[in-house]
């Protein structure tokens, strides 16, 4: 089985056995469609892919680092940037509407999808309504490899906006490590104080790695 796997292309590939079925290389290859002189698309995928280090990365490049190879212009450029807004927005769709509290599981299973392959600290929050359904979420920070800044004041002035009830934190752990360290611990405390101020309740904090998902309220923490 895994022979013919191996032997068939892309497409007959995703139709025969799904999208999960294929490799980071093989996904890429499908959106850029044609490869370069003496260069197969699924050569350039792969060349590709080891030179920007990760999916993510190649993804989120700007377009004067990727339009730096040779072979990738604007209109490629245009595709793959389209690819990433599309999963975004795919992402909030599966929230928005959703009763958090009846399907901790699948929060999870989102954030660690929405999670896989960054590099970087992001800290989002989910706003959410009376009846603990999303009304909206937000990457509200953004920092280094172990760092990101994070200000309540903005986060609570979002949900005043937005008319949010309650609030779910969550950030990545890039090193892999998903134990909360002090630094989490202390920011969560701070945001949970600021939103009694003004009658909006946390109810949870998770941190995520590429492969975990911790929550402060399973924990203890909160």
């Amino acid at each position: 089985m895994d022979e013919i796997n191996y032997a068939l292309q892309p497409r007959e590939k995703l139709l025969a056995y799904g999208a999960s079925s294929l490799s980071d290389q093989e996904l890429l290859a499908i959106f850029l469609r044609t490869g370069l002189p003496g260069f197969p698309v699924l050569i350039l995928a792969e060349n590709l892919l080891k030179e920007f280090g990760s999916l993510h990365k190649l993804l989120t490049a700007d377009y004067q680092q990727f339009s730096a190879h040779k072979g990738l212009g604007v209109c490629k450029y245009s595709q793959l940037q389209a690819i990433g807004e599309v999963a975004k927005r795919f992402f909030t769709q599966q929230l928005i509407n959703q009763s958090i509290m009846r399907s901790p599981k699948h929060l999870k299973k989102y954030l660690l999808d929405f999670y896989l392959g960054q590099d970087r600290e992001i800290f989002i929050v989910l706003f959410l309504n009376n009846q603990n359904q999303i009304i909206c979420y937000e990457e509200m920070f953004k920092g280094t490899i172990n760092r990101v800044e994070v200000h309540p004041r903005e986060i609570l002035r979002q949900a005043v906006k937005v008319n949010a009830v309650s609030i779910i934190l969550a950030h990545n752990h890039p090193s892999g490590n998903p134990e909360p360290s002090l630094a989490d611990k202390i920011v969560t405390e701070k945001i949970a104080n600021a939103c009694r101020l003004i009658d909006i309740k946390l109810l949870d904090h998770f941190v995520v790695t590429h492969k975990k998902c911790l929550s402060f309220v399973e924990l203890g923490l909160l």
